[in-house]
């Protein structure tokens, strides 16, 4: 092979220049003026080493073990979410089962890796997370409106999922006057740092009810003279019309972002409503039907008021 002759006289990589902010050429800035006393670089502010890496979310305390969770159930503390390991079976594990379920805390068997995914310390097969809130009994909330004389305004929420969707309907809530939002015990938000940011404070201020079965809660809530209206778009009557007087006690019924309101809530709702769309797209985000069904309802209540 012949011996290339074209090659530049210079070297390939050659040196950068840097210059001034009057064109003058000056020396390429050192790297050892970024580096401390013993030669480890200097901290670069509050500038994060991997940005690409979300930030650990510190809001919600976790206990793991066995013990420190039984030690919770028995002093009083409102616990989210319990994970136990599925091949765990003790008199601990049976008493953590029972103070739950008395408590309407959740409890998932789960495999040994969704424990390791949630933390890496030695959970001993037992992981549960401690609420930012303290949920409150719907029948007290219920009895004391009735007693300071206030028509009761409640959401019920079927299945809502999304942490940040429920955070916004707390927000809706908490600023259109309603007085308690009732989620089920199981297949709810979990409610943590996004949700409490995003409701801007909201789940700090209304009451969150947390209720085994959203079935005897709705016969509940009917027996004690509230009347249930769910919103979907499977219904005959049109919010604007005003076909359903929502000035008296009102629970509205919001169901899930995939499916929308369970089939069996449904039948027991007293009125069913639609909300009027114009748009091609047939359906809402369930943080923006929550706003617009609780205007309505106090869009009645306003008007009712001056007349």
């Amino acid at each position: 092979m012949e011996k290339r002759t074209d090659r530049p006289d210079g070297p390939l990589n050659e040196r950068r220049r840097f210059y001034d902010s009057e064109n003058r050429p000056v020396n390429r800035p050192s790297d050892r003026a970024d580096r401390g006393a013993g030669g480890d670089r200097a901290p670069r502010g509050d500038k994060p080493r991997y940005p690409h890496r979300p930030a650990a979310d510190r809001s919600i305390e976790m206990l793991f073990g066995l013990r420190p969770i039984l030690e919770a159930l028995n002093a009083g503390r409102t616990l989210e979410k319990i994970y136990l390991l599925r091949s765990t079976k003790n008199s601990i594990t049976q008493e953590i089962n029972e103070l739950a379920k008395a408590a309407n805390i959740p409890v998932a068997l789960v495999p040994l890796e969704k424990l390791n995914d949630l933390t890496r310390k030695n959970h001993q097969g037992a992981v549960a997370f401690v609420s930012p809130i303290d949920y409150q009994p719907l029948d007290s909330i219920l009895a004391g409106l009735y007693e300071e004389g206030k028509t009761p305004l409640l959401l019920l929420l079927d299945r809502i999922t999304d942490v940040r969707n429920f955070g916004s309907i707390a927000r809706n809530a908490e600023c259109l006057g309603v007085n308690a939002i009732v989620v089920p015990s199981r297949g709810a938000a979990q409610i943590n740092g996004d949700a409490l940011k995003t409701s801007a404070g909201a789940l700090n201020l209304i009451p969150v009810c947390r209720e085994p079965n959203l079935k005897d809660t709705i016969a509940f809530l009917q027996q004690s003279g509230v009347q249930i209206v769910a919103c979907t778009e499977k219904a005959e009557a049109s919010l604007e019309t005003g076909a359903v007087d929502l000035t008296g006690p009102v629970a509205v019924l919001m169901g899930s972002e995939e499916d929308g309101i369970s089939p069996e809530y449904l039948k027991l709702a007293d009125h069913k409503i639609r909300i009027p769309m114009v748009g091609q797209i047939s359906s809402l985000n369930v943080s923006v039907a929550s706003g617009i069904m609780l205007f309505e309802v106090q869009r009645q209540r306003l008007r009712a008021a001056v007349q």
